[in-house]
């Protein structure tokens, strides 16, 4: 892993023999760290960390892992509990991914950057000082102001703690607005001296808060007297050297260029060895002055810009942000935006570069460990930086070459020098250069820029951009939305189980048979939730299934209920916000409430919202929400997936919400009882079983029918519209199903924690191989339609209530969660064929003589 050692010489030696330097500590200290120069009225040396990922290219999955190390050391100090309730801070530039990968191995935290680029219209909560540094002034700007206001524990991550200056001014800074009582410092390597460590013992105590420290490795730089001074004497020498063109004595000790010429004129040491293991680098005589062609564009090198394809709406870092939710959905896209890179580098490609952009470090840095184990080729990872470092040719230093260039994302504080180090001369066949759309800029394609610098030294320079992401502050209401109706005054639930998100539509007529509603809206071009069908009564025959399968199952849907709930709260958020669509999902959101408060004894907020298809999630609701929840905690939740069409437009609707409004945060992946098709990765079960609030309607939901999007009876700034059949109420089975359910808890209290633990390891991605079944179904039975194809147990079941079906697929050998089917079916004289394959115990076919417009994918009607 040393990668900075050559022919056993330490990167530091350089620095140590002139000097007298030394590092003294761990035996892995000197693996991790070389030394450097650079001109800083402060400090003279640079602890040059080889596992960082920004002066020293290195493997991605070397960079990543040990960030990663670090945050599962923080997870097992603080513990599950306090775990959830972290914050984790990185400082800009050089820890921007480093505190981003802990966050990752926290696995549940969300993560915020320091940043040196302001942003219009967002207000910074905090920010200090780095006194060494060459530009001192950090910036929080988190979106959503109360990131900071928690009382949970605040993760500070850097790459290095060598004073705790930097810390102690954070700290300082944030407990003054944000006091709390525990914080963690982690970084790579802890190299404070005895008094330095002893300031920050005293600083604990004086704020009264427990301050503890997690570091890779620890020691202290030994510095003699003098050092300074001597430091900046050797630094100006050295640059004065490559001013006047003067060449080193001392071949191998020669300075490398400042400004690189384009190939092959690259400046290097007489028996210059290149740092990397696999480079090609070609030994050069030592530099004589600037190239004549230094300014001028390359020509030679070939420029490709990728398309990532980077999901709408996802931060590109941690500038203003990332939940454990944008974590979810950059993992999601990370596979195909790596391979979209991987396709356009050149063939045969042995050694890759990929550059990252200053604060931009995380994005590159994880798309880069995708793309090392797509390609054969060595895989390397390094970013920009606004450092400026004197560059030696030598084995024994740890900066051997660096480019310079202007900088090009207008930064705040004015033109400047930008640095790219260990670039020049290493061999490397391509360069895959990630910028956010910020530093996509003429600059950056003009003569001289960072692209024309590139090309000087690889022959293939790949530019793959991803949208800056800058918080958009939401519209303002164009109304005040109501407050959530509530039992008993509508629905049947107790008022604190469920807020419904709706408007009462009680009084207005909406139903009709069926087939003739089915037939009304394939003549008028009507949208399906404009009206609603009959609702179904069902006889005592069919009550007493309901009965005998809600005694058989319950324990089984107490399992599935306690499984998605602990899930849920230890993946996503741990006091969600249940949102269930309605009305399906509302009997699970309830009992996934009940469970919270059974199991831990917490009130987690529930409320219901209407989703339609081809119209998507109800906008006025998701207004209410955010104004009253933080979007990052709300958790949509459904009874079950069938092909998934409700999880691809709840997610395509969140995306056109967020685009529209500005209001971000919702993570649009739904948790299920049920997930049989696939289709999420949160869920209680796979398995495809009766759940019995699937075999009636508003008699186990509520008493509420199902949602109603209307124009004649909603406006703009309303919710959608149900119904509330209180004539009903003889037939209620509603909070009996929930009672029965919550009744069989304790008994599957242990089954639940060994299958939650299961389900922590095993892969949950989703395969949506119930689409695939669909599609199959709908070819081989000439439906040609994937909408009149509903799979599953409770799909099946909304065919024969609430549809006109045509024939029920059911799997050979099926048992007691095929009664209440099989006897709604004899009902309504439809048939049922046993299949001998047959992912689903079951799949209901709709009629498409009536239903095929009814059901399509806009919801709206085709005449047959």
């Amino acid at each position: 892993m040393n990668i900075a050692a050559n022919n056993g010489v330490w990167s530091g030696s350089w620095v140590a023999e002139r000097l007298g330097v030394e590092l003294v500590g761990d035996d892995g200290l000197t693996a991790l760290l070389g030394l450097a120069l650079r001109r800083n009225p402060r400090r003279a040396h640079l602890l040059v960390s080889n596992v960082l990922g920004k002066h020293v290219p290195q493997s991605p999955s070397v960079v990543y892992g040990h960030g990663f190390a670090l945050g599962r050391r923080v997870r097992d100090l603080l513990g599950e509990r306090e775990a959830r309730q972290a914050v984790v801070l990185g400082y800009a530039e050089t820890a921007t991914g480093l505190g981003h990968s802990v966050a990752d191995g926290i696995g549940l935290a969300p993560y915020l950057h320091s940043t040196r680029r302001p942003v219009a219209g967002v207000t910074p909560a905090g920010g200090f000082e780095e006194s060494h540094s060459h530009a001192t002034s950090h910036l929080l700007l988190p979106e959503d102001p109360a990131l900071l206001s928690g009382e949970g524990p605040l993760v500070l991550v850097d790459d290095e703690f060598s004073t705790g200056n930097t810390v102690l001014n954070t700290i300082r800074d944030l407990h003054t607005r944000y006091p709390r009582k525990r914080y963690v410092v982690v970084a790579l390597v802890d190299m404070r001296s005895s008094a330095d460590a002893g300031r920050l013992t005293d600083f604990a105590r004086e704020i009264d808060a427990r301050v503890d420290l997690v570091a890779a490795a620890s020691g202290t730089v030994k510095l003699p007297e003098g050092v300074l001074e001597k430091g900046q004497e050797l630094v100006a020498r050295y640059e004065e050297r490559a001013a006047t063109g003067a060449s080193s004595s001392a071949g191998a000790s020669g300075l490398v260029a400042q400004f690189p010429a384009p190939l092959p004129g690259v400046a290097l040491g007489a028996d210059y060895q290149s740092p990397y293991p696999g480079a090609r680098g070609t030994a050069r005589s030592a530099p004589t002055g600037p190239h004549p062609d230094d300014n001028r564009t390359n020509h030679r090198s070939h420029l490709t810009r990728v398309a990532l394809h980077w999901p709408h709406g996802l931060p590109d870092g941690g500038r203003h942000g990332f939940t454990p939710a944008h974590r979810r959905r950059l993992e999601a896209a990370l596979p195909l935006m790596a391979a979209r890179v991987a396709e356009a580098l050149p063939p045969g490609a042995r050694r890759v570069l990929t550059l990252g952009f200053e604060e931009l470090m995380y994005t590159p840095l994880r798309i880069a460990r995708e793309l090392e184990a797509l390609v054969a080729a060595e895989v390397r990872y390094s970013t920009t930086t606004r450092s400026p470092v004197l560059a030696v040719d030598d084995p024994g230093y740890a900066i051997r070459s660096r480019l310079v260039f202007p900088a090009h994302d207008n930064p705040a504080d004015g033109p400047g020098e930008r640095y790219a180090y260990n670039v020049a001369g290493a061999g490397f066949d391509a360069v895959v250069l990630f910028v956010d759309s910020a530093g996509d800029t003429p600059e950056l394609h003009a003569p001289g820029g960072l692209l024309d610098r590139l090309g000087a030294h690889a022959p293939h320079v790949l530019l793959a951009a991803v949208p800056s992401y800058v918080p958009a502050l939401p519209e303002e209401s164009p109304a005040m939305l109501p407050e959530p109706l509530r039992g008993p005054a509508f629905s049947s639930y107790p008022a604190e189980d469920v807020g419904w998100l709706l408007q009462d539509l009680s009084d207005v007529t909406l139903e009709a048979p069926t087939e003739e509603r089915e037939e009304a809206i394939q003549s008028g071009g009507a949208h399906y939730a404009e009206s609603l069908p009959v609702e179904y009564q069902p006889s005592e025959q069919y009550q007493a299934l309901f009965h005998a399968a809600l005694e058989t199952s319950a324990a089984r849907i107490a399992q599935a209920v306690g499984v998605v709930t602990e899930t849920v709260m230890a993946e996503r958020s741990p006091r969600p916000v249940l949102v269930s669509l309605a009305r399906a999902g509302t009997p699970v959101g309830v009992l996934m409430r009940r469970w919270a408060q059974f199991r831990y004894g917490v009130d987690l907020p529930h409320y219901a919202v209407s989703i339609v298809r081809g119209r998507g999630i109800d906008a006025n609701a998701l207004r209410w929400l955010a104004a009253h929840h933080d979007p990052r905690d709300v958790v949509f939740v459904d009874g079950w997936t069938g092909k998934g069409a409700i999880t691809r437009e709840l997610a395509d609707a969140v995306l056109e919400f967020e685009a529209r409004t500005g209001v971000s945060g919702f993570d649009p992946e739904i948790a299920v009882l049920a997930d049989p098709g696939s289709c999420v990765r949160t869920y209680g079960t796979r398995e495809d079983f009766l759940i019995p609030s699937a075999c009636l309607n508003s008699t186990v939901s509520g008493l509420i029918s199902r949602t109603v999007l209307r124009a004649d009876l909603l406006g703009p700034d309303d919710f959608h519209g149900a119904k509330y059949y209180r004539e009903l109420a003889g037939a209620d089975v509603s909070v009996a199903f929930l009672d029965a359910v919550a009744a069989r808890f304790a008994e599957v209290t242990e089954a639940v924690d060994a299958a939650v633990k299961e389900l922590a390891v095993a892969d949950r991605t989703p395969t949506w191989e119930g689409w695939a079944a669909v599609e199959r179904i709908s070819e081989e039975y000439g439906i040609h339609d994937v909408n009149l194809v509903k799979p599953g147990v409770g799909e099946t079941t909304r065919v024969l209530l609430r549809r006109v079906p045509w024939k029920i697929l059911a799997r050979a050998g099926a048992g007691a969660d095929l009664d209440h089917v099989r006897l709604l079916a004899e009902q309504r004289g439809v048939p049922v064929e046993e299949v001998g394959e047959l992912p689903y115990t079951c799949v209901g076919l709709i009629h498409p003589k009536y239903t095929r417009g009814a059901t399509g994918a806009d919801g709206r009607a085709v005449n047959v």
